[in-house]
């Protein structure tokens, strides 16, 4: 069950089979760019960006994933999508000027949420007319954006396609609604290696509240090996005694 005071989310990512998000620990390596040079998955990664393309209009990421896909050093003036909206968590702050300037060009809306007050997005404001920063002093407030992005911009659905330790936020403040898993036919492996969900691991007998069930809606074997997997999250954790 969603809940109707922010917006409803699904969080949407490529894996390898065992779980892994990237291809490493460095962030030199990047699943965008390794994986489409690997024989037995390149050949069915587009089938990933064909769907990305058709439920990621309004997308959350951060600033960390946006630099490692090199935003930050592209000289070019990236084709205008004015269907598209990104919500972009940077504390760091890992975007610079050109970096936020890239986006603001990509994008119909861009959001740059931080808790940086030094965050160059604030110089850019007055040239870029699409640009908003969402500032909180303390911290990202990730249930109070949510609230925000429905009650005081309007969205209603928000595709989350942030790394593994934001992403294991959203899941132990139970903020994630649906899950969207393009499998890629790869194993991966390295402790270090971010997952899906990364974050601290549960201690006690009491974090197993933090579990979160799932309820397969639909499963779609695709080419070259890929396999879809769409999950409901059960938000509400029941621990039988």
């Amino acid at each position: 069950m969603t809940n109707d005071s922010r917006v409803e989310t699904t969080l949407f990512l490529l894996v390898s089979v065992d779980g892994k998000i990237t291809s490493g620990e460095s962030d030199e390596l990047d699943s965008d760019k390794d994986w489409r040079r690997i024989r037995g998955v390149k050949e069915g990664l587009r089938q990933y960006y064909q769907l990305e393309e058709s439920i990621a209009l309004n997308s959350l990421n951060t600033g960390r994933v946006m630099a490692k896909v090199g935003v930050n050093s592209r000289p070019e003036i990236p084709e205008k999508d004015d269907r598209l909206t990104f919500f972009i968590v940077d504390r760091k702050p890992h975007l610079n000027e050109n970096g936020v300037r890239y986006l603001a060009q990509w994008v119909g809306r861009l959001f740059i949420v931080t808790n940086n007050p030094s965050h160059p997005a604030f110089s850019l404001k007055s040239t870029c007319d699409n640009l908003e920063v969402i500032y909180d002093a303390e911290d990202v407030d990730l249930s109070d954006l949510l609230r925000r992005m429905k009650q005081q911009y309007g969205y209603e659905q928000l595709t989350i396609e942030s790394g593994g330790t934001l992403n294991a936020v959203f899941l132990r403040q139970g903020l994630i609604d649906h899950v969207v898993l393009v499998v890629a036919p790869l194993l991966v492996g390295g402790k270090a290696t971010s997952s899906l969900i990364d974050g601290e691991s549960l201690q006690t007998e009491e974090d197993l509240v933090h579990l979160k069930a799932l309820k397969l809606v639909r499963c779609e074997v695709l080419r070259d090996s890929y396999i879809r997997l769409d999950y409901d999250v059960i938000n509400e954790t029941i621990i039988d005694s």
